[in-house]
């Protein structure tokens, strides 16, 4: 190779270099080199071994830990670059380490190949990734426990296939998104245990002849333990694929979350204000407030969506080992992380900052015969069968309807005229408060039940961002 020839990882046997059509279709540092602080950790860890095997001499190992140590401050403050011509993170690491030291950045490359170095890089990558993702959502939940711990004693609607149903805390409606995205924060810790192997020491898919230790590796990196499989390290992608899958349930789970707030801040619901700061207008209508923070959240879920789906189908049918077809693993990922560190902060500034107007949810809990199940479970508690209670209750919105009016305006005669099993004393649960407050099972909408539940969301939130806080993949400052 002479000086005008780019750096390659590859070339002894070839006789010319790549056609530059097959450079520009195999150039992937524009967007791998966000992994380069990842690829100087594993080099430093991988030299830790070449020392211990005799491969680097003591001199030679503190040399390469302080040039990998004087890079890593270079890429971290972006003083360090990649050329034009460097193919990938791993071709641009090592030119510049070569550059830099000689002959000694040449021996980095023994008992490592490009195939286990980004599948560790990538590993190191999305569990750095997902923590910081788990901190966001986290606040997330807690402006949500915020909202509805200002809203255990206000009764709104609850909807099924979005028609009036049955009158609940509205506390209880903001907590099930916490559920929701506690689930999703379990997952995520379930996961970081299964991405938690180095593929280090796997070579191209065989291993190495050398006295190399893969654990040793591991444990400087920050996992639980070696791959053990070589084959199967290289081009294992499950663990992106199960990444995509729980991003993109986040994604779900932000798209449910924002269509309720389109709903709530329409002039047909009236239940919540957007603030000026999460809301944008319209350049013809000057009246307009959309609440475009919570669209793009739906938006932008079909996106992460597409993205899973994407690098399953890449991933289908691929022979084994490596296969150059895995390069296509890197860019949804990052575009799926991306898109969450936008839309996770601004759903939470939006969330945080939403009025809710208390008396128009409470006016509209009422309407629409919400009360029906009342008049069932109180004639239920008189000792009449379900299915029969049902039948009367039903027939009391029937009459209700026929007349205009809600159900605790049926006048006594009426009711008897229903049933003789109804007396004037099922006026006691014909109103929004009482059918709120007598469901009092656990995990149920009464003030006691969701005060209870907001309790322990509490608690699950402070868990998983304690969960969040701990790194597990070691500092390039630290050694």
């Amino acid at each position: 190779m002479t000086e005008e020839e780019p750096t390659r990882l590859w070339g002894g046997r070839f006789s010319v270099g790549p056609h530059e059509a097959l450079a520009d279709l195999s150039r992937s540092v524009q967007f791998d080199w966000r992994l380069a602080p990842y690829d100087l950790l594993q080099t430093r860890a991988h030299a830790s071994v070449l020392g211990t095997a005799g491969l680097l001499t003591p001199q030679e190992l503190a040399e390469v830990d302080a040039a990998i140590a004087q890079l890593a401050a270079e890429v971290v403050s972006g003083d360090a670059s990649p050329s034009a011509d460097d193919e990938d993170v791993h071709t641009a690491i090592e030119r510049i380490l070569v550059e830099r030291l000689g002959a000694v950045g040449g021996k980095l490359r023994a008992g490592r190949s490009r195939n286990d170095q980004v599948a560790t890089d990538f590993r190191l990558y999305i569990r750095d990734a997902a923590r910081e993702m788990a901190v966001v959502l986290c606040d997330l939940q807690y402006a949500l426990i915020e909202q509805a711990s200002a809203h255990i004693e206000t009764v709104a609607p609850g909807y099924t296939h979005l028609q009036r149903a049955q009158p609940i805390s509205f506390a209880h409606e903001l907590a099930k998104h916490v559920h929701a995205f506690g689930r999703d924060l379990d997952r995520l810790a379930d996961w970081d245990t299964r991405v938690s192997i180095s593929p280090m020491g796997s070579g191209a898919l065989s291993g190495s002849a050398l006295d190399l230790n893969p654990e040793a590796v591991a444990a400087e990196l920050g996992f639980a333990s070696a791959a053990g499989n070589s084959i199967d390290a290289v081009s294992d992608r499950d663990f992106a694929a199960e990444f995509l899958f729980v991003t993109a349930m986040i994604g779900v789970h932000l798209s449910r979350l924002g269509e309720e707030v389109c709903l709530w801040s329409s002039k047909e619901f009236g239940f919540a204000t957007l603030d000026d700061a999460w809301a944008t207008g319209s350049s013809i209508m000057p009246q307009k407030r959309n609440p475009d923070v919570a669209e793009l959240a739906r938006g932008k879920s079909g996106r992460l969506i597409g993205n899973l789906t994407g690098l399953l189908v890449t991933l289908k049918a691929l022979p084994f080992a490596y296969n150059r077809d895995l390069q296509e693993d890197k860019e949804p990922v990052f575009d799926t992380i991306d898109q969450l560190e936008m839309i996770l902060p601004a759903m939470a500034g939006m969330i945080s900052t939403l009025k809710f107007d208390d008396a128009r949810m409470t006016s509209v809990a009422a309407a629409g015969h919400s009360l029906a199940t009342e008049i069932a479970d109180w004639l239920v508690e008189q000792g009449v069968a379900f299915r029969e209670a049902h039948e009367i209750a039903g027939k009391c919105v029937q009459l209700a309807d026929q007349r205009g009016c809600e159900l605790w305006e049926l006048d006594d005669d009426t009711l008897q005229s229903v049933s003789g099993s109804l007396s004037p004393a099922v006026r006691a649960v014909l109103t929004v408060e009482s059918a709120v407050a007598a469901r009092t099972t656990p995990g149920g909408t009464s003030p006691t039940s969701v005060a209870a539940q907001l309790a322990l969301l509490t608690e699950m939130t402070a868990a998983h961002r304690q969960w969040a806080d701990i790194s597990v993949v070691p500092s390039l400052f630290e050694k």
